[in-house]
């Protein structure tokens, strides 16, 4: 058996050009620790902030935040899981790679039925949907909400789930073909806020009323649209910086009209190995049930990593982007 294994691995941070596809020490196992062979490598926007040094991370490193594939080795200590065991995963970085060493305590087993890809595709975005909705606003029947980027991976999933808990939805997209994406994922209203006001058509759309929340994973760019777009005692989600990191925010802004504000990040929601089961058993039974329809957008081979952020960066994504293994 090698004992390398192929990776990308970035040296510096930068664009593009520092991703590189080579050979490194395949993973040993250990007694807490399950090694999973890859199948599938789901690519988030998170990982360029990690490549382009928004956000800092020791060097060099191997990217990658998630993933799904086949348990080959079992540490002594580890319950639950056995070689063969298919199995989805989150881990800090590391996943961009042929194997992988997974805590177990971010690790679920894959139900019978359905495909690996399909778990990947789901497991981060969808983790972040389920979570955002009950635990960063409880989403709840009668609630107007405004989702940014609703054609995105994540953005249709937060469009699906807030119908899903009995809201109206009022969806943000660039052109015709994305609201198509858009309300067909459920949203109620589309706006094109490239050539529409944001916050005037919230408020034509509403009667005046505004909206309880607003799901917001663009960032900068988006920001005031959305404070702007929340009525009284209303709660601002802001949870990415795709157009660049939100602006400094004064608590005498929010407390104007009561705002909440609030920044999660879902690896605090499913911290425990309980979160992390109990979270994943939600998705998965949205999944399989057809409440939650993973879209796969579009899939490249490991080796063409460079590809693949070039494609997130450009805005294409209508859907989830897997790394094949």
């Amino acid at each position: 058996m090698s004992s390398t294994m192929k990776a990308i691995r970035i040296e510096k941070p930068g664009d593009v050009s520092v991703i590189k596809y080579l050979d490194i020490p395949k993973p040993q196992i250990e007694k807490n620790k399950i090694l999973v062979k890859n199948k599938f490598v789901g690519l988030n926007f998170l990982e360029t902030y990690f490549r382009t040094g928004l956000f800092k991370a020791s060097m060099p490193l191997v990217l990658g935040h998630e993933g799904a594939g086949i348990v080959e080795e079992v540490g002594s200590d580890v319950t639950g899981f056995e070689v063969g065991s298919r199995v989805v995963y989150l881990s800090s970085h590391n996943a961009y790679a042929e194997y992988i060493l997974v805590d177990p305590v971010n690790a679920a087993i894959v139900p019978e039925q359905m495909a690996l890809d399909t778990a990947s595709a789901s497991l981060l975005q969808g983790l972040t949907a389920v979570t955002f909705v009950k635990r960063a606003y409880n989403v709840k029947k009668g609630d107007i909400v405004l989702v940014h980027a609703a054609a995105g991976g994540t953005g249709q999933l937060l469009v699906q789930l807030c119908k899903h808990y009995g809201a109206t939805v009022i969806g943000t997209t660039s052109n015709e073909e994305k609201a198509k994406l858009a309300t067909d994922a459920g949203a109620d209203h589309i706006i094109y806020y490239t050539r529409e006001d944001v916050p005037t058509r919230v408020k034509e759309i509403t009667n005046g009323q505004m909206v309880n929340a607003v799901f917001d994973g663009v960032g900068k760019s988006t920001f005031q649209a959305s404070f702007d777009s929340l009525r009284r005692c209303g709660t601002l989600v802001s949870f990415g910086n795709a157009s660049g990191v939100i602006p400094k925010v004064e608590s005498s802004v929010l407390s104007e009209k009561e705002i909440a504000l609030v920044s999660p990040g879902v690896f605090n929601y499913v911290r425990t190995r309980e979160e992390f089961t109990e979270a994943c058993s939600t998705l998965f039974d949205l999944v399989e049930s057809g409440s939650l329809k993973v879209n796969i957008c579009k899939e490249f081979d490991l080796k063409d990593a460079a590809d693949a952020h070039r494609f997130i960066e450009a805005g294409k994504t209508t859907g989830k982007i897997l790394l094949r293994v």
